[in-house]
């Protein structure tokens, strides 16, 4: 096991790429927490294909805009098992919308989610972390941040975000020994790239090496893999999984 007794916690952790990252981490070993808004039932589906790898899970009905929801939910991890060794930025949202038509609230939600949410959850989590003197912290960006694409710009905007994050907090928190990475990832057949038109979709494939979107679980492997020893020597690092793009 690549994560053997790991603690974990990854947000958004009931969408399509969530579940598989819920699901690859704790079939490596590790015990995972994960919050999510809406789907109770998809929450309870993810409790127990962790259970079912013979790990412990935990549920947070909680929006990583909510400060306090975030304090709370990060001091029963601890509560529950004394540390956490990993987060992954996971949740977002994305607007099919063309640029002229973005009004300044649809803006503002995208960066609210996209950035700002990850600015708080994984403050909360570094605290521990710099006092446990160890961690990892990989955060799910986009292809959009990177290739010119037709993609919505304020989506393109917030995950390009990330990148300058990752590099910066990587810098900052190696004295603690914590590693930060991002995965650039391409189009994916579910989640957030179903909001896709099917013209742009082809016409991604057309242009992919690999000839087809990628996998949830695929991206949840790579994760996997940059969360645990064996990777050790990656760190400030935007990887591409993206299918030769």
């Amino acid at each position: 096991m690549l994560l053997k007794n790991k603690i974990a916690l990854v947000t958004g952790g009931t969408g399509a790429l969530g579940e598989k990252l819920c699901e690859v981490l704790s079939r490596e070993g590790a015990h995972v927490a994960f919050n999510y808004q809406k789907h109770k039932d998809k929450a309870e589906k993810v409790l127990s294909i962790i259970k079912s790898n013979k790990r412990k899970g935990l549920a947070f009905p909680c929006s990583i805009t909510d400060a306090k929801a975030i304090e709370q939910m990060v001091e029963q991890i601890i509560n529950k098992f004394n540390r956490i060794d990993i987060l992954v930025n996971n949740a977002g949202i994305t607007q099919v919308m063309p640029f002229p038509l973005i009004e300044e609230e649809d803006w503002d939600k995208m960066m609210a989610i996209n950035v700002k949410g990850t600015f708080l959850i994984t403050k909360e989590v570094v605290r521990r972390m710099i006092a446990q003197r160890s961690g990892v912290i990989v955060s799910i960006g986009s292809i959009a941040a990177v290739r010119m694409l037709e993609v919505p710009v304020h989506y393109a905007t917030s995950k390009a975000a990330l990148c300058g994050f990752t590099v910066s907090l990587a810098k900052e928190l190696a004295r603690y020994n914590i590693r930060v990475n991002s995965i650039i990832s391409g189009m994916l057949e579910s989640g957030i790239s179903s909001n896709v038109p099917e013209n742009k979709y082809k016409e991604y494939v057309k242009y992919c090496a690999a000839g087809r979107a990628g996998k949830p679980e695929e991206v949840a492997e790579f994760v996997a893999f940059l969360c645990s020893e064996r990777a050790s020597y990656i760190n400030a690092q935007n990887l591409s999984i993206d299918g030769g793009m």
